[in-house]
């Protein structure tokens, strides 16, 4: 787990209102967690990397390794980007690994370091920078959830634990913080991000995972956080597909959850064999991350992908008669 915090020289101090109406987003005091590979880079050195590329167009940066898994490193990450520049505006949480596989064939330390990390660490995030906003009397705390914290995830149990957790947590701090009116907490639900990601997670069935249809593009989901500087907004979906899944779990979750299970049961009985492997979930990768896992330019996804496409609609047609029916017959 690595962390960054960045802000422009020439930031402007001073009244935090004036500065939401009237600052430009480069002037801001940002900090990050994120456990990589994922939507960020990993590892020390690719981290300098990025740090050298900020500084390279005027900002000043800190960078501080902290494992979110342990709340100290976390308070003391916090304590550090603070003094740097005399104030947080923002705080990123951007952790999250997953293990795929049913849930009774998964080992209980895999799922239970999926909730740590993700959750737990989230949790450490959130009580580590909570009190320097409300000290300040402004921040933003942006929570990075995904399609999994509105629909179930069949072969993703933790995983989908834990963003489910992460949903219901954000909307406690938002009641708790809600006499704070410049204090924020906004959660950013994207579909699947076309990152190293999903190479790099735990692999329990055995089979190829790959990029499924319609994956977003790392820089669309970073230019939707960075837009959250300047209108904070408690929820942000990310993709056509999360809209889908949210109305059909609305509407008939046991009934999404079953296509879905099917869906992925399908796929895995034709994927090529791999091996089994741990992968992220109790340390970082040794084989390089990056920005993009360059799933949306193979040509054999896009050449399945209108198939693909098909058959996700009309799982979300059939569930979404299945729900209408189901209400008609109250």
């Amino acid at each position: 787990m690595e962390t960054s915090h960045a802000s422009h020289p020439s930031c402007p101090r001073g009244d935090f209102r004036r500065v939401q109406r009237h600052r430009p987003s480069h002037c801001r005091s940002i900090r990050r967690t994120r456990r990589a590979p994922g939507a960020g880079r990993t590892r020390e050195d690719a981290l300098d990397a990025v740090a050298e590329r900020c500084r390279a167009r005027g900002a000043e940066v800190l960078v501080v390794p902290t494992d979110v898994k342990h709340a100290e490193q976390v308070e003391a990450l916090a304590t550090s980007a603070q003094s740097f520049l005399g104030r947080i505006d923002l705080w990123f949480g951007n952790v999250g690994v997953g293990a795929v596989g049913k849930f009774h064939e998964v080992p209980m330390e895999a799922s239970a370091a999926v909730i740590h990390a993700n959750l737990l660490g989230r949790m450490h995030d959130a009580h580590a920078v909570i009190p320097i906003f409300v000290d300040q009397g402004h921040g933003i705390f942006v929570n990075m959830i995904s399609s999994g914290g509105f629909a179930s995830t069949p072969f993703a149990a933790a995983y989908g634990a834990s963003k489910f957790g992460q949903r219901g947590f954000s909307e406690a701090l938002r009641a708790e913080l809600s006499d704070y009116p410049h204090i924020h907490v906004c959660d950013v639900y994207p579909y699947f991000v076309d990152t190293p990601g999903l190479r790099h997670g735990a692999n329990y069935v055995g089979r190829r995972i790959s990029g499924p249809p319609l994956m977003l593009d790392t820089r669309t989901v970073a230019a939707a956080v960075v837009r959250l500087l300047d209108r904070p907004r408690n929820t942000v979906v990310l993709g056509t597909a999360v809209h889908a899944m949210r109305l059909g779990h609305a509407l008939a979750p046991q009934a999404l959850a079953r296509a879905m299970y099917r869906f992925f049961e399908r796929y895995f009985a034709q994927a090529p064999r791999v091996a089994r492997s741990t992968g992220n979930v109790f340390a970082a990768p040794s084989i390089a991350g990056g920005i993009d896992g360059g799933y949306r330019r193979r040509p054999r996804l896009r050449a399945r992908s209108t198939r693909d496409k098909v058959l996700i609609g009309a799982a979300a047609a059939a569930v979404t008669g299945l729900a209408v029916l189901a209400l008609r017959r109250r």
